[in-house]
């Protein structure tokens, strides 16, 4: 990715093949979260690519169900 997204963004890190949600910049890497919570992880972002639709829906729907299942608020 050549721009740094906005907060909340999902963002793949290919390093990984995890997609996370985008929290910020520090000091030149990138600090991605889990889409249904935990640990947060720093990726360089000549490592990330945007995530496809496909990644984004099944983001979504994973959030709903651990909302459902009363793990998110």
């Amino acid at each position: 990715m050549a721009d740094t997204p906005t907060p909340g963004t999902l963002v793949l890190d290919i390093s990984r093949d995890l997609l996370g949600e985008f929290r910020g910049e520090w000091c030149g890497v990138w600090s991605l979260r889990p889409v249904t919570g935990g640990r947060e992880w720093t990726v360089a972002p000549e490592n990330t690519q945007p995530a496809t639709p496909a990644q984004q829906l099944r983001a979504r729907t994973a959030i709903a169900n651990a909302r459902s299942r009363g793990e998110l608020l």
